[in-house]
C-alpha cells in the first residue's frame, strides 16, 4: 500500500482530458494537462496524439471548417480575459507558443469568448464596449472586418449561428436567480456580414447605437426559468433547447418563433405545453417527471443526444429530431459526459469522467450507439493506487428537507491511519452549481489519506429540480449554511467522530467553509477555503464589473439588501471563529478578489488563530496548473491530518 504522500502525488499527476471539436475527417481537437496545464491535443482517427500548443496558461479551441486551422482561446494567468488567435496546424512541427499564434481578436483589457466558428467567420462575445455589457460580434476571417449583431447589454452566456448564417440565438442571464433568456438577433452571422456588407436579413427593426438590430425575445425576460444548450432546428424556423419553462425539471423542447409559430400550432404540440413570449409556441420533444434532461442537437438538426441527469450522473440516448427514441449510448462507466458532434452528424465524441475514471474519450456511432474508446483514462491509474467509489444518501434536516449527499469511504488499506473516523465535508461552488460523480483527485486524495469525505448538494444546488435550486436565493442564503449543521449531526450515522470534521470548498464552497466555521464555531474543527468570499459586501463591491449584476441577482443587491449581505457574511462573525484555516487564492482572480482571502487571513493573524495563506501569482479563480495544485493540496491535506488526527 503506498504511503499517503505517495497516493496524493500519484493522484495529482493523473492527466485530465477535454474535447473541444471534431473535424470532417474524424480528427478530434482535444485538450489535456499532461504538460502541466490544459493544452490543445489533436487525436487522429488511428488514435495518434499530437500536442498542438504549449502556452503559459490553459487554452481551448475550435477547428476552422475546410482548413487545417484552429481558433485558440487563451487567457493570461487565469485572469479569464479570453483572447482569440489562429493556429495553422499544417505549419506546426512542435507545440505552438504564444509567438507562433496569429492574433485574431486581442485586447487584454477585455473578454472575448469564442461562441461560433464557420469557414468564413468567427462569432464571439465581448465586453470591450464598456467593460460591463456583452456584445455579439462577427469577425470575418478573410478581411478582419467586424459586425456587431447585438449590443443590447447584459451578461451573455452563448451565441450560436443559424444554418444559413443570417441570425444568432443568444442566451443571456436574466433578472431572476438561475434563469436565462433566449433572444434572436439578425444580420448574417457570417459571410456577407463578416465582410462588412452589413445588410443581410436582420431580425428586428429599429437599430441601436452601433447599428445592431433590435433582438427578438424568444423567452420572457422576467420568467424564473433556465434555458440551456440552445440550437437551431434544421429549417432555422425554431430553436431546440433544454428548459424548465413552467416545469419543475428541464425537458427537451422545440420553440417555434414568429410566423413559424403560427404554422406549427397544431396537434404536435402536446396538451398543456405553455406559450412563452409573444408569438412563440412550445413543443415538448422529450420529458421526464423526476429528473432534468439536457440536449445536444446534431449540426444538421436531424438527431439529438439527450442526457438524463439523476443524482450526479448522466446517461445518454440518441433521439430523432422530433424526439423519437433511436438508441441508447453505452459507456464503460456511469459518470459525467460531454458531447461534441462531428460535422456530418454521423457520430459524436464523448468526454467521460466518472468516480473511478480521470477522463476518457469515446467516439460514438449515432445510428447504433456503439462506442469506440480513443483515450482510456482508467489505464493511467497506477496499479495499487486506492480509488474510492461513492455511495448515495439523503441527509435529513430539522425543517424536513433531505440533502442529497455522496459519501466516499476511506480507500481500502487506509483504515488504520491516524485520521480514521475523521471526515471532510466538501462543498461545491456556484452557488447554483452541483456536486456530481466525476473524478476528483482531491476527494480521492482525502479518502486515500484515510478521511471519509461527504460531498453534499445543499439546498440551492442544481440537478434536483427548480424548487431545490431556489431554496437559497437572497434572503434564504443562511438556510443553505444551516444544511452544514445537519450534515455534521448525521456523521454518527456513518460511525464517524463528529468532533473531528472539517469543511473544504472552493468559490461559493469557500464561502460555505468560512460561513460554517464562523457561524457554527462549535461544529467544525478546521477548514480549507479556496477562493472563497469572506464578505458578501466587499465581494460584490470588488468583483469584476461585468460580473456584479449577475451575482447580485443571486446574493442580493448592494443597494437594496446591504443589511442582509452583512448578516450573511462570515467576516461579521469573526469573534466566534476558533477553527484553524488553510486559505488558497489566485492573485489574478476576476471573480472573487484576492482581498477576500487577505482580509480573512489578517483577521486570523490578529486573533492568533492557526492559519496558512497560499497565494499563486499565475492563477485566477482556482488552481489550473499542476505545479500549483501539487504545492497547495498536499499541504492542505497535511494541515487537516495534523488537526484531525488522533
Amino acid at each position: 500500500m503506498p504511503s499517503a504522500p505517495e497516493i496524493i502525488s500519484a493522484l495529482l499527476d493523473l492527466t485530465a482530458w477535454a474535447v473541444f471539436d471534431v473535424d470532417p475527417e474524424g480528427r478530434i481537437l482535444a485538450g489535456n494537462d499532461e504538460s502541466g496545464s490544459m493544452q490543445l491535443v489533436e487525436i487522429a482517427p488511428d488514435g495518434t496524439r499530437t500536442q498542438l500548443t504549449a502556452l503559459p496558461s490553459r487554452c481551448s479551441g475550435r477547428y476552422v471548417p475546410g482548413a487545417r486551422r484552429v481558433v485558440v482561446q487563451h487567457d493570461n494567468g487565469g485572469d479569464e480575459q479570453m483572447q482569440l488567435s489562429l493556429l495553422d496546424i499544417e505549419r506546426t512541427d512542435v507545440p505552438a507558443t504564444l509567438a507562433d499564434l496569429a492574433p485574431l481578436v486581442h485586447d487584454p483589457a477585455y473578454k472575448h469568448d469564442l461562441a461560433d466558428v464557420s469557414a468564413e467567420s468567427v462569432v464571439f462575445l465581448t465586453n470591450r464596449r464598456d467593460g460591463v455589457d456583452f456584445d455579439v460580434v462577427v469577425h470575418d476571417l478573410a478581411t478582419g472586418s467586424e459586425t456587431t449583431l447585438y449590443d443590447g447589454g447584459g451578461y451573455l452566456i452563448d451565441a450560436v449561428a443559424s444554418h444559413d448564417r443570417r441570425s444568432v440565438a443568444i442566451t443571456t442571464l436574466s433578472s431572476q436567480p438561475r434563469s436565462t433568456q433566449v433572444l434572436i438577433a439578425g444580420g448574417a452571422a457570417g459571410g456577407s456580414a463578416g465582410a462588412g456588407a452589413g445588410a443581410g436579413a436582420r431580425v428586428g427593426s429599429a437599430g441601436s447605437g452601433t447599428g445592431a438590430a433590435r433582438p427578438v425575445a424568444v423567452t420572457a425576460a422576467d420568467e424564473h426559468a433556465h434555458h440551456t444548450h440552445v440550437a437551431w432546428a434544421a429549417g432555422d424556423d425554431a430553436l431546440v433547447m433544454s428548459s424548465d419553462h413552467e416545469r419543475e425539471f428541464a425537458a427537451i423542447v422545440r420553440v417555434h418563433v414568429g410566423d413559424s409559430a403560427q404554422d406549427s400550432a397544431q396537434d404536435t404540440v402536446r396538451d398543456g405545453a405553455p406559450d412563452g413570449a409573444d408569438g412563440t409556441v412550445w413543443e415538448i420533444l422529450v420529458e421526464a417527471d423526476d429528473h432534468d434532461l439536457a440536449v445536444i442537437l446534431s449540426p444538421d438538426g436531424s438527431a439529438m443526444v439527450v442526457g438524463h441527469h439523476q443524482d450526479g450522473i448522466t446517461t445518454l440516448a440518441v433521439h430523432e429530431h422530433d424526439g423519437t427514441y433511436r438508441c441508447d449510448v453505452t459507456l464503460p462507466d456511469d459518470g459525467v459526459p460531454s458531447v461534441i458532434w462531428a460535422p456530418d452528424s454521423s457520430r459524436f465524441a464523448v468526454h467521460l469522467t466518472a468516480s473511478g475514471d480521470p477522463g476518457s474519450i469515446h467516439l460514438v456511432d449515432a445510428a447504433s450507439g456503439s462506442t469506440t474508446t480513443l483515450v482510456d483514462g482508467r489505464a493511467q491509474i497506477p496499479e495499487g493506487l486506492p480509488i474510492s467509489l461513492p455511495t448515495v444518501h439523503r441527509v435529513p434536516t430539522p425543517d424536513g428537507e433531505q440533502i442529497p449527499c455522496f459519501v466516499y469511504r476511506p480507500a481500502t488499506g487506509t483504515t488504520g491511519t491516524t485520521v480514521a473516523g475523521a471526515s471532510v465535508v466538501l462543498v461545491h461552488g456556484g452557488p447554483e452549481g452541483e456536486a456530481t460523480r466525476l473524478f476528483s483527485p482531491v476527494i480521492q486524495a482525502l479518502a486515500g489519506t484515510g478521511f471519509t469525505v461527504l460531498v453534499p448538494n445543499v439546498r440551492g444546488s442544481a440537478g434536483y429540480g427548480k424548487r431545490w435550486v431556489s431554496l437559497d436565493d437572497v434572503d434564504k442564503r443562511l438556510d443553505s449554511v444551516a444544511d452544514l449543521a445537519a450534515l455534521r449531526a448525521w456523521l454518527p450515522e456513518l460511525g464517524l467522530d463528529a468532533d473531528r470534521s472539517a469543511l473544504w470548498g472552493g468559490s461559493y464552497g469557500g464561502y460555505m467553509v468560512l460561513a460554517g466555521t464562523t457561524m457554527q464555531p462549535d461544529l467544525w474543527a478546521a477548514g480549507v477555503d479556496i477562493v472563497g468570499m469572506s464578505s458578501l459586501v466587499t465581494f460584490l463591491e470588488n468583483t469584476s464589473e461585468y460580473r456584479r449584476a449577475a451575482r447580485e441577482r443571486e446574493y442580493g443587491s448592494l443597494e437594496h439588501d446591504r443589511d442582509f449581505l452583512v448578516t450573511a457574511s462570515p467576516i461579521t462573525y469573526l469573534d466566534q471563529l476558533r477553527a484553524p484555516l488553510f486559505v488558497i487564492h489566485g492573485a489574478n482572480d476576476p471573480r472573487v478578489p484576492l482581498s477576500e482571502a487577505e482580509q480573512i487571513a489578517a483577521a486570523l493573524a490578529d486573533r492568533g488563530i492557526r492559519h496558512e495563506l497560499r497565494v499563486y501569482h499565475d492563477e485566477g479563480h482556482g488552481l489550473a496548473k499542476r505545479a500549483n495544485r501539487k504545492d497547495a493540496y498536499p499541504a492542505a491535506i497535511e494541515f487537516l491530518t495534523e488537526i484531525l488526527g488522533r
